[in-house]
């Protein structure tokens, strides 16, 4: 039994909630009175659970992010799924985490269609996506590392970070693994230069800049 009424919380957008001594019992609890419609984002680690609520600037700067990985896959002619921020935890790693958005590509077959994942059968997304704007993500990679996700995409303050899962770690890398042939690093100036000129011109100059790349 939950003893906090998490529903009465007011989490402000850009500020974090940590609740510690937190078993997974009662994380699940947590996640279940919080349900799935709500704006915040959790993370689990070891018994320490941090609720955070995101500002207007970090949903478009996700959200324009999310959108060019999908142009870009299709440019490439490359399958795809997004799961959002889905909840991926694993009680034995105890760990759980909410991503910005998450995508499956190189493993986009063997999730195909499904509604619902289970990392105790199911590989982890590809590619993570994560905007830091008020808390840096990176003291989250020992969760996603658990968790085995191969890449993570951080964006924080105009620059795009790629960091792959080398050796139980996260290291900076020069390419993605997702997309080896592109400068991924480029996009963040490539959305601001369009950010005025609205959403359609961005996604046009995104497929431009792919085609650029791989003539």
């Amino acid at each position: 039994m939950v003893s906090i009424q998490l529903r009465q919380l007011d989490v402000p957008p850009g500020q974090r909630l940590v609740l510690r001594d937190v078993s997974w019992a009662e994380f699940n609890a947590i996640l279940e009175e919080l349900g799935e419609q709500r704006s915040t984002r959790i993370a689990y680690d070891h018994g320490l659970l941090e609720i955070m609520a995101p500002l207007p600037e970090h949903e478009y700067f996700k959200q324009s992010l999310s959108i060019a990985i999908e142009d870009i896959s299709e440019e490439l002619d490359l399958d795809y799924e997004s799961y959002g921020s889905t909840t991926w935890k694993k009680q034995a790693e105890q760990a759980g985490i909410e991503p910005d958005n998450c995508f499956y590509v190189q493993n986009e077959a063997l999730v195909r269609g499904k509604l619902t994942l289970d990392l105790d059968q199911d590989p982890p997304p590809d590619l993570a996506l994560e905007i830091d704007l008020t808390s840096k993500s990176i003291h989250r990679f020992p969760i996603y590392a658990r968790l085995g996700i191969p890449e993570i995409w951080c964006y924080d303050q105009g620059q795009l970070t790629v960091y792959l899962l080398q050796s139980g770690a996260y290291q900076p890398a020069a390419q993605s693994l997702v997309f080896p042939t592109l400068k991924v690093q480029e996009l963040p100036g490539l959305i601001e230069a369009h950010r005025t000129q609205g959403r359609l011109a961005l996604r046009r100059a995104v497929r431009a800049w792919v085609r650029d790349q791989i003539q």
